[in-house]
């Protein structure tokens, strides 16, 4: 599906301060329909304060966050959710003992009947759970196994499906791949290009993995102590380019430039 214009969430000048602390410095962010913005940077930069201002855990301090276009203060992440706005932490918020299906629901379970009569619907949620699951890709055999069963890409896959399913229409994915072999990476990767292409969300993707982000990225900014290092779209940009700016940019060539002028000196004595 084809992104859209007009974003469906917008940052000018976002930042955020914990007492004399800047954690969050001008950041200007659009997300639209059907593409992945990457927002890449080492620990420190500021990618958990900003996906945490867009997921509404906190609201921001300086500048504004509209969503379709009106201005927004978050003061929960109930309140983003209801928007569309959700996000998939690398905790994931399942629990392993629990089946597949009762994962897939777990805190908006489906029931029936009334009063005394009041019970789950577990052939319509187990039903529900398989389609996304299939429309995603995903085919097991058992949605009675416990998730803690599956591999760590089936359980993220399992986790954005669960996100779609409840009307998502941006997904924040919080270094999905961090702890994944290539194979499952790889299985994470290829969903959150279908989440977006296919399903037409809008991904925002935390990554401090260059390689996975230019895989599926249409958007990139790399972030370095609150402030944003780089803001370029994929049509402008190259992978060796976004990893020079990853690795530190202008302050490693400024560090390589000491080191051999330095190098250089002791050579000429």
């Amino acid at each position: 599906m084809a992104s859209t214009d007009k974003p469906i969430i917008e940052l000018k000048g976002v930042g955020k301060t914990y007492g004399n602390i800047s954690a969050l410095r001008g950041v200007n962010l659009a997300v639209r329909q059907g593409e992945v913005t990457c927002i890449l940077g080492d620990n420190g930069a500021g990618k958990s304060t900003l996906i945490s201002i867009i997921a509404g855990l906190f609201a921001h301090d300086d500048g504004d966050y509209l969503v379709d276009g009106q201005p927004r203060r978050f003061s929960s992440p109930r309140e983003a959710l209801d928007l569309g706005i959700a996000a998939v932490y690398q905790t994931l918020a399942l629990v392993p003992l629990l089946p597949v299906w009762r994962n897939f629901f777990l805190g908006s379970e489906l029931v029936k009947g009334k009063g005394l009569f009041r019970r789950l619907d577990i052939a319509k949620m187990w039903a529900a759970a398989g389609d996304e699951l299939h429309r995603m890709g995903i085919n097991l055999e058992n949605l009675e196994q416990p998730v803690g069963t599956l591999s760590g890409g089936q359980r993220q896959v399992v986790a954005i499906a669960r996100a779609v399913h409840f009307g998502a229409r941006v997904l924040i994915l919080d270094e999905p791949t961090a702890a994944l072999g290539v194979a499952q990476s790889g299985l994470v990767l290829r969903y959150i290009a279908q989440a977006a292409r296919e399903q037409g969300i809008g991904v925002i993707f935390i990554t401090h993995n260059p390689h996975h982000a230019f895989l599926v990225g249409d958007h990139f900014m790399v972030l370095g102590r609150g402030e944003v290092g780089l803001d370029k779209p994929r049509s402008e940009l190259t992978l060796e380019t976004l990893m020079y700016h990853m690795a530190g940019g202008a302050g490693l060539s400024m560090l390589e430039h000491e080191l051999h002028g330095e190098s250089r000196t002791t050579t000429a004595k």
